[in-house]
């Protein structure tokens, strides 16, 4: 029996209810107290709650007996153990011994012990590591292997007066430490849906991602830079079975050889000066059961194309400076927007590799041949850009609407939304007009006509007519020195001695 028992605060109370209780030889197991409360668990031996509560009612002091179901730690250990039954992560407390404590429902899974088994057990059964190492003075974070599987062991010392007296230990296996890479990376509209377009080759494109999302095969997405290659892989990941599992990017041109691979299989520990101590998962291990996106595949070396063939011959890798062999479930996805058939004619890409990864491929058009989904693609960025910017979406006028349709846009779609975004940042205006727009930033089109290049006798004659038409185009939109100046980002003193040398003034 388990009671709640409100009463005074007062010197001996819990005594007298301790005498009451001995008195009837009842089994006393345990006893907690708070501020006018007194929690105590016995085995009354056939006396019912009644003649409990009249016998305790009978002590001075004594407000309320109250039946619960469980005493305030009972409570609290359990919804500490629901709490910890939730973390996907096997979760071990040690005392200073290296006898656990805790163990959580995934450690238990992990090691496949039950509760009872688990728990009182010594850690270094369990982990072959010194219990010197698994009690630091500080937190520390190393790779082990346990229970036939590798994992990444976070220790928080548990300390008591400046002293270590026990250690809480998490073992996050490579595949969760991707899935929370992943998870932070993760743009909740990257599916089929969010990739704007109705021309006939965007709708094409549509229907054969939906197609080779569900077939388990590497995917080559070829397409000019700015064209959404990794906005289309994603999309390809999330619609097929694959959706729960890590999607991982990594862009081949922006690491050095040396690094690139570290990143894609990762090392073991010690393997060069300044790895660190503990090694470290390479891309592949993270990407388990998920999809790895190989971006710019085109500017890998031809040292690492055949390491990765030979991955993707055997699905299996060593670490560098591993002797293990490494076997991972991961679907390829790698984008270029280079000629690697032109590539392969002259030996800077390797033919059999090119075979391996173009099993399926998708050909993303450039938005000067689909010019007809500009407005779309407008009206989301607009949006966007708007929502960050904390305003109103303006409108666009027709006229600027043909405007962008007519540009050339080499940066493609990333190029569009940088200009509808700069657009929206520079101006106040309701609506977008022609003159509003902000090309000259991202285009090849000069803000001001320059003069005739014959008429041009010095450069710095050129330069003057230049800054003139410059200013008196801004001027009419900018008409004080103090707006001109914050716009030209110069000095008032500036904007006013350049005005008055023109004679614009």
């Amino acid at each position: 029996m388990r009671l709640d028992i409100h009463c005074q605060d007062r010197p001996g109370m819990t005594q007298e209810i301790l005498n009451s209780i001995g008195c009837q030889g009842w089994d006393l197991r345990a006893l907690e107290m708070v501020s006018k409360k007194i929690f105590v668990h016995f085995d009354p031996l056939g006396a019912n709650f009644n003649q409990v509560s009249t016998l305790l009612h009978s002590i001075a002091g004594v407000k309320q007996v109250v039946e619960i179901d469980l005493l305030p730690s009972e409570l609290k250990r359990k919804h500490l153990d629901a709490l910890l039954s939730k973390l996907p992560d096997p979760l071990l407390d040690i005392d200073m011994c290296g006898t656990i404590l805790v163990a959580n429902s995934a450690a238990q899974r992990a090691f496949e012990r039950d509760k009872d088994q688990i728990a009182g057990c010594n850690i270094t059964e369990l982990i072959a590591v010194p219990l010197a190492r698994l009690l630091p003075n500080d937190g520390e974070c190393f790779e082990v292997c346990c229970a036939n599987k590798q994992y990444l062991m976070d220790i928080s010392p548990v300390r008591t007066h400046e002293t270590t007296t026990g250690a809480v230990i998490v073992l996050r296996s490579p595949q969760r430490l991707g899935q929370q890479m992943s998870a932070i990376g993760h743009q909740p509209d990257t599916n089929i849906e969010s990739m704007v377009g109705q021309c006939h080759q965007m709708k094409l494109i549509g229907q054969q991602t939906i197609r080779f999302a569900q077939l388990d095969l590497p995917v080559l997405v070829v397409g000019e830079t700015g064209t959404g290659k990794e906005l289309l892989a994603r999309a390809l990941h999330d619609a097929g079975p694959r959706a729960k599992a890590p999607f991982l990017a990594i862009n081949c041109a922006s690491l050095a050889e040396n690094l690139l691979e570290s990143e894609l299989f990762g090392y073991a520990p010690g393997a060069f000066t300044g790895a660190k101590r503990g090694g470290k998962p390479g891309l592949f291990e993270l990407a388990e059961a998920g999809t790895i996106f190989l971006d710019e595949i085109g500017e890998m070396s031809v040292y690492l194309q055949a390491k990765l063939l030979r991955f993707l011959q055997e699905l299996s890798f060593r670490r560098i400076g591993g002797s293990r062999e490494i076997n991972v479930n991961v679907r390829i996805v790698c984008a270029t927007h280079r000629d690697l058939n032109t590539m392969m004619e002259q030996g800077s890409f390797r033919e059999d590799l090119f075979y391996r990864l173009n099993v399926l491929s998708l050909s993303l058009p450039p938005l000067r041949q689909r010019s007809e989904d500009i407005p779309a693609l407008i009206e989301r960025f607009c949006l966007n850009a708007a929502h960050q910017i904390n305003i109103s979406p303006p409108h666009f006028s027709n006229e600027a609407i043909a405007l962008l349709k007519k540009a050339p846009w080499p940066g493609n779609i990333r190029q569009l939304q940088n200009v509808i975004f700069r657009t929206l940042a520079l101006t106040d205006c309701t609506t977008i007009t022609p003159q509003e727009l902000c090309l000259s930033q991202f285009t090849n089109e000069s803000p001001v006509p320059l003069a005739d290049v014959k008429s041009i006798s010095s450069l710095e004659h050129a330069l003057g007519q230049y800054e003139k038409e410059l200013l008196a185009k801004l001027y009419k939109d900018y008409p004080s020195t103090r707006k001109l100046a914050e716009r030209l980002g110069v000095s008032n003193a500036t904007i006013s001695r350049k005005l008055a040398k023109h004679g614009l003034n």
